[in-house]
């Protein structure tokens, strides 16, 4: 059975999952009957540095313009421009056999595309989850369900995959920024134009 998590529990997948290295994380969400029909929210990832908390280069950040990590660590499976249908929206496989000494967190992060022009943030969204899965078997082991109001977000950082002590750990994280892409690729260090 997964494990429930509230903001900011961790779980060690290590002991939830063991000897599993190719994990599934899924996002999903359901748009308010207010949000309009136009409504197209996009999950990434950023490798990060322990060290820093930012990506090591601006190839650490995996999105629908940048599917797969030069590693194949990281790989996003593509852009859900409806989020419409049961189960995840959109996914990152992470295979954590083949992550970069250097990239010792993943965080998982939902942008809402152009919501700024389309007046839209976070506060427009039901039931917004993050699952880790077992790649494998399809087991899930952890889920966080976003149960936070968001008024002004048009960015969340969902949740994270992390190194510690030799153990991939997940951490549920539910933190907005108002900015939208912009201020998650200046929080991870990623320039954007």
């Amino acid at each position: 059975m997964a494990i429930s998590l509230k903001k900011g529990a961790n779980v060690n997948l290590a002991k939830e999952a063991p000897g599993v290295t190719k994990f599934k994380i899924g996002l999903g969400w359901d748009a308010r009957a207010t949000a309009g029909e136009d409504f197209d929210l996009d999950a990434s990832a950023f490798g990060l540095n322990a060290a820093t908390a930012k990506v090591n280069n601006e190839k650490d950040f995996i999105f629908y313009g940048n599917k797969v990590h030069a590693s194949g660590a990281i790989t996003s499976t593509g852009d859900n421009k409806t989020g419409q249908g049961a189960g995840d929206d959109e996914s990152v496989i992470v295979d954590t056999s083949k992550m970069p000494a250097n990239i010792q967190k993943i965080a998982f992060t939902c942008t809402i595309h152009d919501a700024a022009a389309r007046r839209q943030s976070f506060g427009m969204v039901n039931n917004a989850y993050i699952r880790v899965v077992d790649e494998g078997t399809g087991t899930e082991v952890a889920r966080y369900d976003l149960s936070e109001d968001y008024s002004v977000e048009t960015a969340l950082i969902f949740g994270e995959l992390y190194l510690h002590n030799g153990e991939w750990k997940f951490k549920a994280i539910g933190q907005g920024f108002a900015d939208g892409l912009a201020g998650l690729c200046k929080n991870f260090g990623v320039e954007v134009e």
